[in-house]
């Protein structure tokens, strides 16, 4: 079954428009910025989820390096042909004026079939109009079986009932 990322019209947002919520960060904002990041990721849509980042956006995934939103969506575009039903959990870990860490776990298999769990962590930088500049990513996957799935919800963004990372104890 092959499994490809939903495609939609590029919404064009200009770099300066306000992005909500905005740094300085509360407890509160940014925990509703990493669910918003979650959300977005969840729909697998390249183009959507690059305008959440300044147009000369800088990030380190893995070995790779994009910078600015055209790598980011060529970047998303590769990663969700090679994991393929992804399901990604975000979770808080810590925060400051602008800055944002989330620790993160998401499932995908492979075109033969594996599933991995993949975990990681993110430091994320703001500027003033809430695009994040900058995302550092490290991230380790675990080959899983089938069986040992935790994030069972329909293809999307997870529902709000279902459990956060410290609740599957990930």
């Amino acid at each position: 079954m092959t499994d490809t990322p939903q495609s939609g019209s590029t919404l064009s947002r200009p770099p300066q428009e306000p992005r909500p919520p905005l740094p300085p960060f509360t407890e509160d904002t940014a925990k509703q910025k990493v669910r918003m990041a979650e959300n977005a990721w969840n729909t697998r849509n390249p183009e959507t989820i690059s305008l959440a980042y300044t147009p000369d956006s800088r990030w380190r995934n893995r070995d790779q390096f994009p910078t600015g939103r055209a790598e980011i969506v060529e970047f998303l575009s590769a990663k969700w042909q090679r994991e393929q039903q992804y399901r990604l959990i975000k979770e808080l870990w810590a925060y400051t004026d602008n800055r944002i860490a989330v620790r993160f776990a998401y499932e995908w298999h492979d075109t033969n079939g594996q599933w991995f769990r993949s975990y990681g962590n993110e430091n994320w930088e703001f500027d003033s109009s809430g695009l994040m500049q900058t995302r550092h990513a490290s991230i380790n996957d675990l080959a899983i079986d089938e069986s040992e799935r935790l994030f069972h919800w329909p293809q999307g963004v997870r529902p709000e009932d279902h459990p956060e990372l410290s609740d599957l104890g990930l």
